[in-house]
C-alpha cells in the first residue's frame, strides 16, 4: 500500500506542476501533507516535516550564502574575463550559444557544486537569450544536463556516497567512467548544437548591435504611434528582452542585460586578484572538506562583502539585490524538506526501493550492472541521492555478488542517472537555475526530460561498450 501511495504522491506532484495548476512550493507542501493523512500518520506530520527541515537545513544555508558569494563575484566582476571569452565565441549565433552555453556549464562545473554552475551559467548567457528571444528552457536544459555528467566527479557528491556506501575508494570508481562521461559530455554538446541549430533556424542569426538597432526602431514606432495627446506618450514605453511593453519587465531585462557591463558601478578591478584567489581558496577547503560547506560560504560571503563594499549602505544594497534569488531558493528548499520528510519517515521510499528490487526477474541477477544502471534514471529522480545510494545501491549490489558482479561495477553503473537526477524535483540546485532564468519549473521538466533520459542511456551504452560496467 505504501507502495503504491508513494508513486502516487510523486506522480501527482509532478503531474500538477507541470500543467501549472500549483506552484511548485505549494505542490511540495500541500501534496505531502495530503498522502500523509491518507497513510493515516497525519498527526506525525509535523515530526516528519521537522526531521525534513533539520536534514536539509545545512543545504539551504550552503545555498543562501553560495547565491550571495557569487552574486557578488559577479558583481565584482570576477567572471568576467571567462563570460567574455565565451561571448566572443557565441556572437548573436543561437547555435553558437546554446553550445556556448553547454560548454560553460561544464567548465564552472569542476568546482562540484550546481547551484555555482547554474548562478554562473544564467548570468552570463541569460541576456543573449532575451535579446535574441531564445527558448530559455533550452538554456536551463541543456545547462542541467551539463551538470548533471560534471556532477559524477569525486567531490560532486554521487561518486563519494557510491564509495561509502559500499566501501569503494572513489578514484576506484571514477577513473574507470571516465571514457563514458566524456562520451556523455560529447553527447550533450551534440545535443546542445542541434538544439542551436533548430533555434538558428527559427530566429536567424543577427549580431548584438542589430538587435539593440531592432529594440530601438520598435521603442521609437510604439511610442511614435501613441499620439502626443494618450497615455502611452505621457510615459516612455521600453522594450525588454522579451518583446514586452511592460515597463517593469522591460526595466528588469535591462538590468539584467547589463549585469556584466563593463561600465557597471559594481566592479572591482584593483581587488580582483583578491577575489580570484579567495574564490581558489574557497573551492580549494570545499574539495579538502577544512570546513563543513555551509561555513565556508558563510564566511566567504561575508569577508568578500566587507572587503569589496566596506560601506555599510553598499553592502545592504548588494544583499538586497540578490535577497530575491534568496528567497526564492530556500524557500523551495525547506518546501522539498516536507516532501522528503513525508516519503521517508512514513517508510514510502523503502517499500519503493524494496518492491523495485523484488520485481527484477531471477534471471537477470548476471545482469545486475545494467540493471542498476537503468533503475538510477527513475531511481535517482524521484528520491534523493542519499536515499538511493545508501538505501536502494547496497541492497542491488548484494543481489549483483550473488551472480558474481563486482562492487566496482555496480558503483560505476549506479553513476549513470545523474543527467536525470539534476533536473530532479528534490534536488535544490535546479530551484536556482528555474527562479535565476525565470522559467516555470514544470515547462523544464517537459522540455528536459527525455534529452537527459537519452544521456544517461549513451552513457550506460558507453560504459557496457568499453567494458567498464
Amino acid at each position: 500500500m505504501l507502495t503504491i501511495l508513494g508513486f502516487a504522491m510523486i506522480a501527482t506532484f509532478l503531474v500538477l506542476i507541470m500543467m501549472k495548476k500549483m506552484s511548485p512550493i505549494a505542490a511540495l507542501v500541500l501534496i505531502p501533507a495530503l498522502f500523509c493523512v491518507f497513510v493515516g500518520k497525519g498527526a506525525k506530520l509535523g515530526d516528519y516535516v521537522i526531521e525534513g527541515v533539520t536534514s536539509l537545513a545545512p543545504t539551504a544555508a550552503m545555498l543562501m550564502f553560495a547565491i550571495v558569494y557569487f552574486g557578488v563575484m559577479i558583481d565584482v566582476g570576477l567572471f568576467d574575463p571567462i563570460v567574455r571569452g565565451i561571448l566572443k565565441f557565441c556572437k548573436a549565433d543561437p547555435m553558437r550559444i546554446v553550445v556556448g552555453t553547454a560548454i560553460l556549464a561544464a567548465i564552472v562545473s569542476l568546482d562540484g557544486d550546481g547551484s555555482t554552475t547554474f548562478m554562473i551559467t544564467v548570468s552570463a548567457m541569460y541576456p543573449l537569450y532575451k535579446r535574441l528571444k531564445m527558448s530559455l528552457v533550452v538554456m536551463t536544459g541543456v545547462a542541467a544536463m551539463a551538470n548533471g555528467v560534471m556532477n559524477t566527479l569525486p567531490w560532486g557528491g554521487p561518486t563519494a556516497r557510491a564509495a561509502t556506501a559500499l566501501k569503494l575508494d572513489a578514484s576506484d570508481i571514477f577513473v574507470p567512467m571516465i571514457p563514458a562521461l566524456a562520451v556523455g559530455l560529447l553527447a550533450v554538446f551534440v545535443l546542445s548544437y542541434f538544439l542551436g541549430l533548430r533555434e538558428r533556424k527559427r530566429l536567424g542569426v543577427l549580431t548584438l548591435n542589430e538587435v539593440l538597432v531592432e529594440e530601438k526602431e520598435t521603442e521609437t514606432v510604439l511610442v511614435g504611434s501613441a499620439g502626443s495627446g494618450s497615455a502611452a506618450a505621457k510615459s516612455p514605453v521600453t522594450t525588454g528582452g522579451s518583446g514586452s511593453g511592460t515597463d517593469a519587465e522591460g526595466t528588469e531585462d535591462d538590468e539584467r542585460f547589463q549585469a556584466l557591463d563593463p561600465d557597471r558601478p559594481t566592479l572591482r578591478p584593483k581587488l580582483y586578484w583578491f577575489n580570484a584567489l579567495l574564490t581558489v581558496g574557497l573551492l580549494t577547503a570545499m574539495i579538502m572538506e577544512w570546513l563543513p560547506i555551509p561555513v565556508l560560504f558563510l564566511l566567504g560571503a561575508a569577508l568578500a562583502l566587507t572587503v569589496n563594499f566596506p560601506h555599510i549602505p553598499d553592502q545592504k544594497a548588494r544583499l538586497a539585490a540578490h535577497a530575491d534569488n534568496v528567497l526564492n531558493v530556500s524557500g523551495m528548499v525547506f518546501a522539498a524538506a516536507v516532501f522528503t520528510g513525508v516519503l521517508q519517515g512514513t517508510g514510502m521510499v523503502d517499500h519503493m526501493a524494496k518492491w523495485m528490487v523484488d520485481v527484477i526477474p531471477e534471471g537477470m541477477g548476471p545482469h545486475m550492472a545494467l540493471v542498476t544502471g537503468v533503475l538510477s534514471l527513475p531511481l535517482t529522480y524521484f528520491m534523493s541521492n542519499d536515499g538511493f545510494y545508501f538505501g536502494v545501491l547496497p541492497v542491488l549490489a548484494e543481489a549483483g555478488a550473488a551472480h558474481g558482479v563486482t562492487p566496482l561495477e555496480m558503483a560505476r553503473a549506479s553513476l549513470v542517472g545523474q543527467p536525470l537526477h539534476m533536473s530532479s524535483p528534490l534536488v535544490p540546485a535546479v530551484y536556482v537555475l528555474v527562479g535565476m532564468a525565470k522559467v516555470e519549473f514544470g515547462d523544464h521538466t517537459k522540455f528536459v526530460v527525455k534529452w537527459a533520459a537519452l544521456t544517461c542511456l549513451i552513457i550506460l551504452a558507453a560504459g557496457m561498450l568499453f567494458g567498464i560496467i
